[in-house]
């Protein structure tokens, strides 16, 4: 297919989306199973042009005054494709299955509008109700750090340290722009994508089948890291889902000591027996029934909450979910942010540790749970933020927002990580 096909199919696939409310990948897979003769690397470009129309849907909008399919499709190839409307319409030009060319008026409007001029929230490519919540949460920032969660993501692995080495799965993935991750010590980046370019499919590497290697951004790697789960811990993983976090600790603690890897929804823990099979991870017990937690009540040295929530700091990677969220969703995401907090905290024991994590940037998610979660829990105090950072990651105070009493923050635009929080509390005794 050439590239008016790949973005005709991109704006049939954007329609559906937005005429049955349904997830993007979703709306993908039914349009290549429709459209067999469409080869991989077609069906990779239509999906990099849809995503980037998602992750730029105000911009591209606002460039052609307009939010329909054809304006996305068309603003995303603009906006992120480093093509010129003159070049883009050439490239269109008899291609029997592209879209009807640029416009006059449209060629006038994408050449005339610059996005410096364009509002605010425009610029920073999200609804209008978040508006509140990225200034609360970044101040003059705001506009930029929400911003960097519309670009591009990259690809990032954690070397599993029970079976292999940073070096030599860099060996292993050589030719593919690997590197060593700005942050996290047992990361690899591979850098964002171009135009109709794809990542590698790394889960077909034989590292990867070997348990060398596990996909997992370097922002979930860093929170991971600051649990501070060491050898011979008892240890709750309360939230684990699909046990990306749990097998990050079973290497720090390299498998000694004891991991209860729970989650109140089975369907969410079913990937992590193949996981932690592939891993050689020996320390971790999955625990699938509520009532099996009871003997484990004030024992644990580290009990970590890895908390439902908006998804907010995720929005490169999924940014359909941007468009779908609402006030309402984010206020039934807290109410069971606190349930779980409350209930999570009654397996630390005196002197151990309650870690709360989310994939959010939004304080009312982060900050806020901790101050409230405190104010109902007296023997809980929070940990020196500052210290816990400069511990795990000297030399790199300039990475993240640390409050020394309110928690550690992860965007892509201060960390080049996806958004995360983590605070840890205390237990006194």
């Amino acid at each position: 297919m050439r590239l008016g096909g790949r973005l005709a199919a991109a704006i049939d696939v954007l329609d559906d989306i937005a005429q049955r409310r349904r997830p993007t990948a979703d709306a993908l897979k039914d349009w290549g199973l429709s459209h067999r003769f469409a080869g991989s690397g077609d069906r990779a470009a239509i999906g990099n042009i849809v995503y980037d129309a998602l992750r730029r849907k105000r911009s591209a909008g606002w460039l052609f005054d307009a939010e329909t399919p054809r304006a996305l499709g068309f603003g995303a190839l603009l906006l992120e494709w480093n093509v010129t409307p003159a070049g883009l319409n050439a490239a269109l030009d008899g291609d029997r299955f592209a879209p009807p060319p640029l416009t006059e008026g449209e060629i006038h409007l994408a050449t005339t509008r610059s996005l410096g001029d364009a509002p605010a929230p425009v610029r920073a490519d999200i609804p209008d109700w978040c508006v509140p919540l990225f200034e609360s949460a970044f101040g003059d920032a705001w506009t930029a750090e929400a911003a960097g969660l519309a670009q591009r993501p990259p690809l990032d692995l954690r070397v599993n340290t029970l079976n292999a080495n940073r070096a030599r799965i860099l060996t292993e993935l050589s030719g593919v722009g690997a590197a060593p991750t700005a942050l996290a010590p047992h990361g690899i980046r591979i850098p964002p994508i171009d135009g109709s370019g794809r990542h590698p499919n790394v889960q077909a590497e034989p590292a990867f089948q070997k348990g060398w290697f596990e996909v997992q951004d370097e922002g979930s790697q860093v929170v991971s890291a600051l649990a501070g789960a060491t050898s011979g811990m008892q240890v709750l993983d309360y939230c684990a889902g699909a046990g990306g976090k749990t097998l990050a600790l079973s290497a720090a603690m390299e498998n000694k000591g004891q991991i209860f890897a729970y989650d109140s929804e089975k369907a969410r823990l079913a990937p992590i027996f193949d996981r932690l099979r592939r891993s050689d991870s020996r320390n971790v017990q999955v625990v699938t029934k509520p009532q099996e937690l009871a003997p484990l009540e004030g024992q644990m040295d580290i009990v970590l909450v890895d908390a439902p929530c908006t998804g907010s700091g995720t929005w490169r990677r999924r940014p359909d979910a941007k468009w779908r969220l609402g006030e309402k969703q984010l206020g039934v995401r807290m109410a069971e942010q606190s349930a779980i907090l409350d209930k999570a905290a009654a397996y630390v024991k005196p002197g151990g540790r309650l870690v709360y994590i989310t994939c959010s940037v939004f304080p009312a998610e982060n900050a806020g749970q901790i101050g409230g979660f405190l104010a109902r829990s007296p023997e809980f105090e929070p940990v020196d933020h500052q210290l816990l950072w400069a511990e795990h990651f000297p030399g790199h105070q300039q990475a993240a927002r640390v409050d020394p009493a309110g928690g550690i923050s992860l965007t892509p635009a201060r960390s080049g990580t996806d958004g995360f929080y983590v605070a840890a509390l205390r237990k006194r005794g």
